[in-house]
């Protein structure tokens, strides 16, 4: 992967999951956003990915919806006991809060949630390794009609 997202994505992702707002076909993922204003989709073929959520389709890093499939698919490490800890937050909402301090936004769910960091941290960084190790491309066009 040429341009690697936030670490902090992986926690939108791990909400995605523990909300059940993350649907996986054979050749797409649809993921509805956390205050459910917006549906995703994700296509992909073989190990190049596009989405049409705006970290994917402008900044060029897989966004959350495309961490969330990679979850599903089974191309990263996931903890449901760990993502279920991100569950009913609501990221958009969040991160205008914190102005896109993703590290911000983040540690406040952590510190609010009373959640074990350092844990949660050592997990992620493991994920985030494996992200980065991932043979995949993300594509900013569509890779195919995307919603």
């Amino acid at each position: 992967m040429d341009k690697l997202p936030p670490k902090e994505k992986i926690y939108e992702a791990y909400s995605a999951l523990a909300d059940k707002r993350v649907t996986l076909k054979d050749d797409h993922g649809e993921v509805l956003s956390s205050d459910r204003s917006k549906s995703y989709t994700i296509a992909f073929e073989d190990n190049v990915y596009s989405s049409n959520d705006n970290s994917t389709y402008w900044q060029g890093y897989a966004g959350y919806p495309v961490i969330a499939v990679l979850f599903l698919q089974g191309k990263l490490p996931f903890k449901k006991e760990t993502a279920d800890k991100f569950k009913d937050i609501n990221w958009n909402s969040l991160n205008k809060q914190f102005k896109r301090d993703y590290k911000a936004a983040a540690e406040y769910i952590m510190k609010e949630r009373q959640l074990d960091y350092q844990s949660i941290e050592e997990e992620t960084d493991r994920v985030y390794e494996d992200l980065k190790n991932l043979d995949i491309v993300i594509k900013r066009g569509k890779l195919r009609p995307v919603k």
